[in-house]
């Protein structure tokens, strides 16, 4: 640190010069040596002629240059006074010396680095409760799939890669987990006690907490080294900071922060809270690489409260963006939206306008008066669908599946739908719960049933190849150049399944559960996902049994990108 200037500059030096040009002047007759201090060099005073000029120097260094009358020997020899004129000297000489600042003493307590407070809803008087508890009892959860990024939380083990059938997973029942979201490699789970789990993929801050500091053993490219399946290595290659289940700090969040519910996305997470608030980490990707977190943050690597959403009771998340609603049904949208998946059109120069969270509106000239106020939402990967509140179904974003159930452009290579549309092959069927993947979904009807529409080419629907054939008519069946079903247009009923109760979509596969507890899945199944213990992909729905789960009531399921979970409740399973 530079040494600190004075407050006060020394004074400045005298100079020679006349003063208003008073001069006096006197005839020359003895010239006298003139005494000077010890502090001044000696000088020969200055003569002009028959004067001498001479400097008198006054206090607080101001100089004043006057013409006076060579002093007198006897003058000069007067002791009384040349002590006067020495003392005078002495003082003028004497540099003025700053006042010394006056110091405040910290105290122990105020040198201390104290940490800032985490941000949370500004309160003007007593906490305001949006949402209540929802979920409450403890779950018993099953997983399988593929954990070779440690995406099924039993920690670094080799033991949880494709695991090919249901498996308990004791860790996370010992945590009292009441609450799963399922990202694309990475989970988040709301326990009993208020702690949020996080474990998975870390690479773009999805677990929200640091897991760089974890020893890793990794096979090298040329075979040598440590391999998963030799038994040396039994982590399998896994982080354990990242494939253990981990609460997050506390310290992310205000003191009396209650949690309702978790959501996970690709690469990015979130929790909502009794207030209404909304917390999230991670960040969103383009199609050209990461989009950022905020405006001003890329990537949130521990929780951040976004302070824009307010008295927020839902939240869902598709692989980039994210859909919430507040309590008078409104749905804001945020994210990546180069598929118009947030329900506005995006201009590519301005993509990170979009992290901002804006208000989607509900207007569609087909229908009459249907309510804008939403009661449900639901997100696929690239598209987004809410039910409102007098039963109307909505879909907007990608459509080059039909996502939508839009017909006009389904198909086309890069076909959206850039606003809210009313899905009308859904009028009147009476829709209570909805589910998304990347290019189909599902719908779970009042009845029982379960509605299904958009990519069947991979067994995404659960329709067999007899009864798709069967579907006649453009609009409601596209094929492929191949002559294979390809597309359904229309969302049509699963035959076989009945009194089903929930419904989960992953990428390319497809879970249900109905009222007595028993799940069925379809799909790609190339990393186990549908938990049938076969790589092969399932056609048609297809119970999953096995010693686990035969005997347990299942009450959720949740499908990530390669990898599946599903639940009971702890107590009466």
């Amino acid at each position: 640190m530079p040494p600190r200037r004075s407050a006060r500059e020394p004074p400045a030096k005298p100079i020679d010069k006349e003063v208003n040009g008073t001069v006096t002047v006197a005839k020359k007759t003895t010239v006298a040596k003139t005494k000077v201090t010890a502090s001044r060099k000696k000088a020969e005073p200055k003569t002009n002629g028959d004067t001498t000029t001479s400097l008198k120097v006054t206090k607080r260094g101001r100089s004043k240059s006057t013409a006076t009358p060579t002093p007198a020997p006897e003058d000069i020899d007067d002791k009384k006074a040349a002590a006067k004129r020495k003392k005078d000297e002495i003082e003028d000489e004497a540099e003025p010396k700053p006042a010394p600042k006056r110091v405040r003493k910290k105290s122990v307590e105020a040198r201390e680095v104290t940490k800032p407070k985490p941000k949370g809803p500004l309160r003007r008087g007593k906490k305001v409760e949006i949402n209540q508890l929802r979920y409450t009892e403890p779950l018993k959860v099953f997983v399988f799939g593929e954990g070779s990024s440690g995406e099924l939380g039993f920690g670094a083990t080799k033991k949880a890669i494709d695991v090919k059938r249901p498996r308990f997973n004791e860790m996370l029942t010992n945590h009292n987990v009441v609450r799963i979201a399922t990202g694309g490699m990475h989970v988040v789970a709301l326990t009993k006690d208020n702690k949020i789990l996080t474990w998975g993929v870390n690479d773009n801050g999805a677990l929200g907490r640091d897991t760089s500091n974890a020893v890793v053993k990794m096979k090298d490219i040329d075979g040598a080294g440590s391999d998963s399946d030799s038994e040396d290595d039994p982590t399998g290659g896994l982080n354990d900071l990242e494939a253990t289940p981990t609460a997050l700090s506390s310290d992310h969040f205000p003191e009396d922060t209650v949690f309702v519910d978790v959501a996970a996305g690709d690469s990015c997470s979130f929790a909502l809270t009794t207030e209404g608030a909304v917390y999230g980490w991670g960040t969103f990707r383009k199609n050209e690489g990461v989009l950022g977190f905020t405006k001003t943050i890329n990537t949130a690597r521990t929780p951040v409260y976004i302070d824009s959403l307010k008295k927020i009771t839902q939240i869902a998340c598709g692989t980039n963006h994210v859909l919430a609603v507040d309590k008078d049904g409104h749905v804001w949208a945020w994210g990546n939206g180069q598929q118009n998946q947030l329900g506005r059109r995006v201009i590519e120069r301005s993509l990170i306008e979009s992290l901002l969270p804006n208000r989607v509106g509900f207007h569609d000239s087909s229908v009459k008066r249907a309510s804008q106020k939403i009661a449900q939402i639901a997100c696929g990967d690239y598209h987004s669908m809410a039910i409102g509140t007098d039963g109307h179904v909505w879909a907007w974003g990608a459509n080059n599946y039909a996502e939508t159930g839009y017909p006009d452009n389904a198909g086309e290579d890069t076909a959206t739908v850039p606003t809210p549309k009313i899905i009308q092959s859904l009028e009147d069927k009476d829709v209570i719960a909805l589910a998304g993947g990347s290019h189909h979904n599902a719908a779970v009807t009042k009845s029982g049933e379960l509605l299904v529409w958009g990519r069947c080419d991979s067994a995404q629907t659960g329709l067999s190849a007899e009864k798709l054939n069967a579907i006649e008519g453009d609009e409601k069946l596209l094929k492929g150049e191949n002559g294979k079903p390809k597309i359904l247009i229309e969302p049509t009923p699963i035959p076989g399944l009945k009194d089903i109760v929930m419904a989960t979509c992953g990428p390319d596969h497809t879970i249900a559960i109905d009222s007595a507890g028993r799940a069925y899945s379809w799909g790609f199944s190339a990393n186990y996902q549908t938990g049938q213990g076969t790589d092969d992909d399932i056609t048609v729905p297809t119970r999953i049994e096995n010693t686990a789960v035969r005997d347990i009531k299942l009450v959720w399921a949740g499908a990530g990108g390669q990898y599946s979970i599903v639940a009971s409740q702890k107590e009466s399973s």
